[in-house]
């Protein structure tokens, strides 16, 4: 069965992204549909997969990261407005069998993603 999962790493203090919200949306016709929102736990991760089962559909998606919120919260001090706020990530679900893993490395001046395992 597929299913959706993610992880966050603060690449800047070498730990999981901890508290940081996460809103999933679907694109439909270009326009993003908010369907679901998780919170990190201690590990980075979410508690229970953003997508699975019957909810797990091909299209395009999109996880959009509040990095900017984590990062005051965490009390880290950047210049305002904040080079990076929110991080959206969009991507596509091709095989709705298959487990994609969206993971985001984080820092205030940075971020990478790629499709995990």
């Amino acid at each position: 069965m597929g299913r959706l999962t993610t992880h966050v790493l603060d690449t800047a203090s070498g730990r999981p992204g901890e508290g940081i919200r996460i809103s999933l949306r679907r694109v439909v016709d270009g326009v993003a549909q908010e369907i679901g929102t998780a919170v990190t736990n201690s590990d980075g991760r979410c508690d229970s997969p953003l997508l699975e089962g019957d909810a797990m559909q091909p299209g395009v998606y999109e996880l959009v990261f509040e990095a900017g919120a984590y990062f005051d919260a965490a009390g880290v001090q950047t210049e305002t407005p904040r080079f990076l706020d929110d991080v959206i990530l969009r991507f596509g679900i091709a095989d709705a069998s298959q487990h994609y893993h969206v993971p985001l490395l984080i820092s205030p001046y940075g971020y990478t993603t790629y499709r995990g395992s």
